[in-house]
């Protein structure tokens, strides 16, 4: 599923980044001032997902760098385990689809069948492979949340790190003293000063959202830290990783009355929330208004430009389906595979944005009146 922290290595997550608020820019006079400008927490939150992944590998340095510099708020990715009980940043369980495993003859006998939410799955499972393993791999490792100044951001980012199968990490993967991998994950995130309720002065300064499919491991997770947390919501077909509960006993109001004590907000599947046929979309559910009804937030996932991700309706034209979500639908906020896109929709819609470039050509038209006025007076 981001502290002066600011951008990681390659697929393992440096959860933290201390960057920025853009639409407030520092006057010339200002501006090689170090300090960072803060979280723009007027408009719906631009999520990268595994960072720019829509231009580059993601969950990579080169993604979480790249979205920092065209505008996310938050940078998400996905927290697993090594075998030795090292978080990494990675999506997938398995390690087949995005390294080269297979040619490595000496892990043939890693090959595994476990079964994953109901499901046997086969393949090289990250928890069996140490570090250092996942690291002859190409698997370059940097501690997650490891404290680092991205140089390049004039802003605060936040970090979006999900809890990535909980239920699965933790009957495989054992820390000392009867830990489980909520623990390791809220520890290291206490390390890194990752701490305060949503809005508040210390959250502001390090902004966090924590993320799962698992509820009782938001739950858990708690009582172990007052950072929010956001309930990820998958389509209608599958249910809930721990507690196998249906989409619809979720979506509940009694159960949204539940949830709002321990989470902040919802992050649901888009289709969830209107449903879509033959690539059109069809009349929204009430999923964001109910929502919105108990305080709780939506950030639904996850907007791509290609074509074959957007639904007719939206002409070809991802900006088309920006303004939908943001003002038709009107979500809190939106992960998004093209951080730049999304980026450059809020400010060409917002009319408190300006980027740098525009303030400096207005302050110097200012500047240039000002003259004209002294001169024709003197």
């Amino acid at each position: 599923m981001t502290s002066v922290p600011g951008t990681v290595s390659s697929i393992l997550l440096l959860l933290l980044v201390e960057c920025a608020a853009r639409p407030f820019y520092p006057l010339p006079s200002r501006r090689n001032d170090r300090s960072k400008q803060p979280l723009q927490t007027f408009r719906p939150y631009n999520i990268a997902h595994r960072g720019s992944s829509g231009e580059f590998p993601e969950e990579t340095a080169s993604a979480y760098k790249r979205a920092i510099e065209e505008g996310a708020d938050f940078i998400e990715t996905d927290i697993l385990a090594s075998k030795d009980g090292i978080l990494i940043c990675f999506h997938d369980l398995t390690l087949d689809a995005t390294t080269d495993i297979a040619q490595h003859k000496k892990f043939e006998s890693r090959k595994r069948t476990y079964e994953v939410q109901g499901k046997n799955i086969t393949g090289y499972f990250t928890i069996d492979f140490t570090l250092e393993e996942l690291k002859s791999l190409r698997v370059n490792q940097r501690s997650p949340f490891r404290d680092q100044q991205y140089n390049g951001a004039p802003r605060v980012v936040g970090i979006y790190p999900e809890i990535k199968n909980p239920v699965f990490i933790n009957q495989h993967v054992k820390w000392p003293i009867g830990k489980k991998f909520e623990d390791k994950f809220v520890d290291t995130l206490k390390k890194y000063g990752y701490k305060g309720t949503y809005l508040s002065k210390q959250w502001l300064k390090q902004p966090a959202f924590i993320q799962s499919f698992a509820p009782t491991s938001l739950i858990y997770i708690s009582h172990l830290t007052d950072l929010p947390k956001i309930l990820l919501i998958d389509d209608a077909t599958t249910p809930t990783q721990d507690t196998n509960q249906s989409y619809w006993e979720i979506t509940s109001n009694s159960y949204f009355d539940f949830i709002k004590d321990y989470v902040v907000g919802i992050g649901p599947w888009k289709d969830s929330i209107v449903p879509a046929s033959n690539n059109y979309l069809q009349t929204p559910t009430d999923l964001v208004t109910r929502s919105h009804a108990y305080n709780l937030q939506v950030h639904p996932f996850t907007c791509r430009n290609e074509n074959v991700f957007l639904h007719f309706n939206f002409s070809q034209d991802p900006y088309n389906e920006y303004d939908y979500w943001i003002k038709k639908i009107g979500v809190d906020g939106l992960f998004t595979d093209f951080t730049g896109s999304l980026h450059h929709y809020q400010e060409w819609t917002n009319p408190f944005s300006m980027g740098e470039e525009s303030a400096s050509k207005l302050l110097d038209k200012i500047a240039y009146m000002i003259s004209k006025f002294r001169n024709s007076y003197n």
